[in-house]
């Protein structure tokens, strides 16, 4: 069986990973991803994927793995909002995002180290904030959590809840889009053996709208 490598040592994606019932190692890319300046946030993230990715692949040598190596970005006016450097940076993203639309991309790169095959793919969902007051993203803030987090905020925290109404890729806006990653997979000739649109929404609590667009009326 397939084993997969994820380049990556967020949290978030080593668990979303794990809903393809796949077996999956961690390797984390030891990279410098402000090497990657294209202004487009859509192609910036698929290039800051595929460094990592390359990273990763150079230095396994397991010729049954799939490489798979991700990055997320928010965007705003045309401006991408990394992770904050410390509160006060978090403090001013979630100001700027606060009762606006803004987009979130995910890039995904996979490098099946048996044939050399490459895959990229990118998810870009739109992203209403809700009119959170200062009280509550103080109150965030002081959870700590906005600090590891593209644009200073997780849309699955509990309390906070920043995003108003969703209609897309949930697991995108998180960090590893699942239906696109399947899809991508099938490319390379895996098929994860779980129902994943099922599991995902099971795992978010969240009714997705897209993800037979993503993998067709027969996703599975």
């Amino acid at each position: 069986m397939t084993v997969l490598i994820l380049a990556s040592a967020s949290p978030r994606r080593r668990e979303l990973i794990q809903l393809l019932r796949l077996p999956c190692e961690i390797v984390t890319a030891d990279v410098d991803e402000s090497s990657v300046t294209h202004p487009d946030p859509a192609i910036n993230v698929v290039e800051t994927a595929r460094l990592k990715a390359n990273a990763v692949a150079a230095q396994t040598m397991r010729r049954d793995a799939i490489v798979v190596a991700a990055d997320t970005t928010v965007a705003i006016d045309g401006e991408m909002l990394g992770k904050p450097a410390d509160a006060a940076a978090a403090h001013q993203m979630l100001r700027r995002l606060r009762g606006r639309v803004h987009q979130v991309h995910t890039g995904i790169v996979l490098a099946h180290m048996a044939t050399g095959d490459i895959v990229a793919d990118v998810a870009s969902v739109d992203v209403p904030m809700r009119a959170y007051t200062d009280a509550e993203i103080e109150a965030y803030i002081a959870t700590g959590d906005p600090l590891d987090k593209a644009g200073a905020y997780a849309i699955q925290h509990p309390d906070f809840a920043p995003v108003a109404h969703l209609a897309d890729c949930y697991a995108a806006v998180v960090g590893l889009p699942l239906c696109h990653l399947v899809r991508a997979l099938r490319r390379l000739g895996v098929r994860p053996l779980a129902d994943v649109p099922r599991r995902c929404q099971q795992h978010h609590g969240y009714d997705c709208p897209v993800y037979e667009n993503i993998l067709g009326a027969a996703a599975s």
